[in-house]
């Protein structure tokens, strides 16, 4: 039984997982956490809130938060640094460099604002994962071809293990939020979305209502919308045993649906951050993405211009 373990882990390790793929992740996840940045002042960010005696938050492990580490006075100084530094790590320049920023920047947001979304928690935990494949990527551009992993099987079998628990915690995910919201009776009878799209803070924008209200003040058509979500839920959680030809469908639900909660509720930050989670569970890392000829051609000219130092710390590197 080892001995079959082991083959098996050596084939997996030769396959390379530092591809294209896992860097569109990072640029989605990356994306939510800068609109939530570049489109909220601080003064929205951290202001005085029911039960918090002071903002931002610096308590616990909040002490070692950007916002925290500052001089006060400084939070726009804060922001402005995390804005560059996210828009440096959505460009897809350095992974090994930018990994740790990243990560300092999505807790930084998540521990000190004071009304974090679930975007920014799910962006926290899913940088904090990525840590051990992004810090192993010696690559200039994420956006960058496979490399070669014939003489480190070690790494990249720590980057496939990783990409195996991340798959297991959007499963998680998925599947506690579909069945955590059945103990609730308006999810049950088929009628929370009403409640949802009809809030005055969350609820559905002034041009969809022509034509959402009809539907919701419909019975079948207000189950249909409630139940909806609760079966795409339930039907992602259950990509993790997927094969590999069903995903690419539920790939599309699932894209298809956040983008209708990133529209209908206004959710951006959430929104870009499910849809790398759906990226990383659903999109094969070793099947890299076609990307458009302009940015392959960028990528490429890039990889060119480095290959000779790459090759000369190849060269003279111990093996």
């Amino acid at each position: 039984m080892l001995t079959k373990a082991g083959q098996a882990a050596a084939r997996i390790a030769r396959v390379s997982p530092w591809t294209n793929v896992y860097g569109l992740a990072r640029t989605l996840v990356a994306l939510g956490t800068l609109g939530t940045l570049v489109f909220s002042h601080t003064s929205s960010l951290f202001r005085p809130a029911q039960g918090v005696s002071t903002y931002p938050n610096c308590q616990g492990i909040a002490r070692f938060s950007l916002y925290c580490v500052v001089p006060d006075g400084r939070l726009e100084i804060a922001r402005f640094v995390s804005i560059g530094v996210l828009l440096v790590v959505a460009s897809g320049w350095r992974p090994r460099f930018t990994a740790l920023p990243h990560w300092w920047v999505t807790v930084s947001l998540m521990a000190s604002a004071v009304i974090p979304d679930g975007g920014d928690q799910i962006s926290s935990v899913i940088t904090l994962l990525l840590l051990p494949v992004a810090l192993l990527d010696g690559r200039r551009w994420h956006w960058e071809a496979p490399v070669d992993v014939a003489d480190r099987p070690v790494r990249s079998l720590v980057a496939w293990t990783t990409f195996f628990v991340i798959r297991l915690q959007v499963a998680g995910l998925y599947l506690q939020a579909s069945v955590a919201k059945l103990s609730h009776a308006e999810w049950a009878d088929g009628t929370g979305l009403w409640y949802w799209l009809t809030d005055p803070f969350f609820g559905m924008p002034t041009w969809a209502k022509p034509w959402l209200t009809p539907i919701l003040m419909n019975p079948v058509g207000v189950t249909a919308m409630t139940w909806g979500p609760l079966a795409i839920e339930f039907s992602l959680a259950l990509g993790m045993i997927a094969r590999r030809p069903v995903r690419p469908y539920l790939l599309a639900a699932g894209i298809a649906f956040h983008v209708s909660i990133g529209v209908l509720m206004g959710l951006g930050s959430f929104m870009f951050a499910m849809l790398g989670c759906l990226v990383l569970h659903l999109r094969p890392v070793d099947t890299p993405i076609r990307m458009p000829a302009w940015l392959g051609a960028v990528v490429r000219q890039g990889a060119r211009a480095t290959a000779p130092a790459r090759r000369a710390r190849l060269a003279t590197s111990p093996r």
